[in-house]
């Protein structure tokens, strides 16, 4: 048996293809969950889904019937699929994301604002568990430094922090004090 899982994967390069960042962030997040979840203790096993602010900053742009569907408690996994669906159906166009409710289109908040979902999904499936999603910060990675040389500063000018201070709230989660779930802790 396992204590717990922690789905750490992400993706989501300036020229990823939005479904190359959903198969990483978000179906792989279901497909490795799925996997490993007959493993996790029944009660008191842990799963925390790494997300990004990125989540919630997309979620704050959408239409408002695409904001209650993301932040649901009741979200069901057809509901958080179809919204996906909808999503790659606008790709490559910021006139159809705007028609379909979805603020600017970004792949990387898409895709983290529906782990988020995913968690709240989790949580309410597997009552015994706790079930958490959090940020790790603005962690200095191969994703993040492309947006400090953007602006033609250090990652450190960028207040990014380094990847040993990213692991904080998922270890948090994954061993602390934590009775709540289906939440979206920050850093």
């Amino acid at each position: 048996k396992l204590h717990g899982l922690v789905n750490n994967a992400g993706m989501g390069y300036p020229d990823s293809e939005l479904r190359e960042v959903l198969e990483v962030n978000t179906y792989g997040m279901r497909r490795v969950t799925e996997a490993f979840l007959p493993l996790v203790q029944p009660q008191g096993g842990r799963i925390v889904n790494v997300t990004s602010a990125s989540g919630p900053n997309f979620v704050e742009q959408c239409s408002l019937e695409n904001q209650q569907l993301l932040t649901n408690p009741n979200v069901t996994w057809d509901e958080i699929d179809g919204f996906l669906k909808r999503a790659l159906g606008a790709a490559g166009s910021a006139s159809k994301f705007e028609q379909e409710g979805m603020g600017s289109g970004s792949s990387y908040g898409i895709s983290k604002a529906c782990g988020n979902s995913y968690t709240l999904l989790l949580a309410r499936q597997h009552e015994g568990l706790l079930v958490n999603a959090c940020t790790p910060g603005f962690i200095e990675t191969e994703l993040t430094r492309p947006i400090a040389a953007r602006y033609g500063k250090t990652p450190e000018e960028m207040g990014m922090k380094q990847p040993v201070d990213g692991t904080v709230s998922a270890m948090h989660l994954l061993f602390g004090d934590v009775t709540q779930s289906g939440h979206y802790y920050g850093s």
